[in-house]
């Protein structure tokens, strides 16, 4: 090394300095975009596989097949769509405290998602790997709030569970749910199913006297309060890919975090 005017000990401080930076490269790389399709495809395979299933009857599972058409013929295209104006508004989160969106969007972009509640296993592993995403999202300044109409106290002891860092906000009389086109009314007859063959009382999650459901839905928001990608589907078990949100707040480099 003295050949190229280098210590041992100099040469010994380049190696170090040179792990250094190897280390805070690698400190800084995020862990792969997760697929919400692949883990849908695992869930559903390890369901088919369980021995617990629920106790339908072929009635129940035509009824259920017979609300899906109908949901769909009645909402054929759901949901604000790219290039409109958000909704404004304010709601209460887990724990009581009020939310307002135009507030979050001065801080970021906001990726607004809604779902059904916490006894939808197709919403839980949706909250799941947008948690996982979080880190991608916020490299570009985005922030991550759930919509749902059940009650706040469902919302806490789902966020306690699963250790959400994300607000999840109470649509209690569903005007944010109406204003995102996402509405609907459960009819009467399927939700005896959900609570006596699948165990899923709605009024027990959402209020007496509210069988109200939103279709899933996701909105990218600007800081301008404008929608730059959005994806509902009165399919419930369809979501919008993390990978596509990341996409979308990537052509907002303005806000992208150094």
């Amino acid at each position: 090394m003295r050949g190229l005017g280098i210590s041992r000990k100099n040469s010994a401080l380049i190696v170090g300095a040179g792990l250094l930076m190897s280390s805070l490269v690698h400190a800084n790389e995020l862990a792969p975009i997760p697929s919400y399709q692949q883990g849908l495809e695992q869930f559903q395979a390890e369901r088919a596989k369980s021995a617990q299933k629920p106790n339908l009857t072929d009635a129940d599972k035509k009824l259920m097949a017979d609300s899906a058409k109908a949901l769909a013929a009645a909402m054929q295209d759901p949901g604000l769509k790219a290039g409109a104006r958000a909704p404004d508004f304010t709601l209460v989160n887990a724990h009581g405290e009020p939310v307002t969106l135009s507030e979050m969007l001065q801080r970021g972009p906001v990726i607004l998602t809604f779902y059904r509640g916490a006894w939808c296993p197709y919403c839980n592993l949706q909250l799941k790997m947008l948690r996982e995403s979080l880190p991608h999202f916020q490299r570009h300044g985005g922030q991550l709030v759930a919509v749902t109409p059940q009650r706040p106290d469902k919302s806490l002891a789902q966020v306690e569970k699963d250790h959400y860092s994300f607000e999840i906000l109470s649509d209690l009389d569903s005007a944010v749910m109406q204003a995102y086109g996402l509405y609907f009314e459960v009819p009467a007859d399927l939700s005896e199913v959900y609570k006596n063959k699948l165990g899923v009382d709605l009024a027990e999650y959402n209020g007496e006297g509210r069988q109200v459901l939103p279709i899933p839905g996701t909105f990218v928001i600007d800081t301008r309060g404008i929608v730059r990608g959005a994806f509902a589907d009165t399919d419930y078990r369809k979501r919008m890919e993390p990978a596509e949100i990341v996409r979308v707040l990537e052509t907002m480099p303005s806000m992208k975090l150094q």
